[in-house]
């Protein structure tokens, strides 16, 4: 009993390096007394500088992981944590704090991520406004300084004067990622940014992501439908009815020549109770249905199809 107890007490917490941490988180919807479980014991981690993507189909539950993320919502069951903040207990003012100071969040529909009688800079300074601190000449001076640092790094320090109208759309998105990036949170959260941008402009705004993240030092999660965007982060995350189903790892690799490559390595998830969700395709080609074979080798676990005769 001893050694046991040592043994726990010894044991490395699930998700101890991690910013974000998602442990079999449920959320559950209830309309017209009928439940609607949007996430269904969801596993998530992601470590501290990680740009990551979330993608499925609609209605799989990213948008939901999102908004518990974001602290505009909260789980049913499980255990969420962001920067150490437990999102499940806490209170509406630590929430608010939360919220302004620890986590950004860019909105896919420009309008909401800006104030349209504020200019560029104004709406960066914003949110510096908001923290509770007394006003002064210097924190003032200090919160000028940081917008105009923010702008200018993601390439935008000309459009500071302009208010909301007076730029396009990408320029929009742009200033709104400063304003994510206002109080240095340790999480910036973006929901589908490049959805009503072209293509070129969509690559823009997903390079104005890897400064934050790389140059800033923030770590960014977002939730896209775009190919584009989920090819060119590191790690693709993707979620199926309510759980992650699979992941995609990206790594650069330079040959002896110097000529760079991309190589990527899709994996099924398997979370916290031994669950993994098989693709679709794969259980299609062989058929399988219902209840499968499982075989443990030296190395390696293999699946098959049930091959005894008989109702399956």
């Amino acid at each position: 009993m001893r050694r046991r107890a040592e043994a726990a007490r010894n044991q490395v917490a699930y998700g101890h390096d991690s910013v974000i941490v998602c442990d079999q988180v449920v959320r559950i919807f209830t309309a017209d007394r009928v439940e609607v479980q949007a996430l269904q014991g969801l596993d998530l981690l992601v470590r501290k500088g990680d740009l990551i993507a979330l993608v499925g189909a609609s209605g799989s539950g990213k948008s939901t992981l999102l908004n518990i993320l974001a602290g505009l919502d909260a789980p049913t069951a499980g255990a969420a944590t962001v920067a150490g903040c437990d999102l499940l207990t806490m209170t509406a003012k630590e929430r608010l704090r939360y919220r302004r100071e620890l986590v950004g969040f860019v909105w896919q529909q420009t309008a909401r991520n800006l104030m349209p009688f504020l200019t560029a800079a104004q709406n960066v300074a914003l949110p510096m406004q908001l923290n509770g601190e007394r006003w002064s000449a210097g924190r003032a001076k200090r919160r000028a300084d940081r917008a105009g640092e923010l702008l200018d790094a993601l390439g935008i320090a000309h459009l500071a004067d302009r208010r909301p109208a007076q730029l396009s759309g990408g320029e929009q998105q742009r200033v709104a990622i400063a304003v994510a990036m206002a109080n240095n949170p340790s999480v910036v959260l973006a929901d589908e940014p490049t959805g009503e941008l072209d293509s070129e402009t969509a690559a823009s705004i997903f390079e104005a992501f890897r400064t934050v993240n790389r140059e800033l030092g923030a770590t960014v999660v977002i939730v896209t439908h775009d190919p584009m965007v989920a090819g060119e982060v590191r790690r693709t995350v993707a979620i199926r009815d309510g759980r992650t189903s699979s992941e995609v790892l990206r790594e650069t690799l330079t040959d002896e020549h110097g000529q760079k490559s991309t190589s990527e390595r899709e994996y099924v998830m398997l979370d916290r109770t031994g669950r993994v969700q098989l693709p679709r395709e794969f259980l299609a080609a062989l058929g399988m249905e219902h209840r499968v074979a499982v075989d443990l080798a030296s190395d390696h676990i293999a699946v098959r199809p049930d091959e005894r005769e008989g109702d399956a």
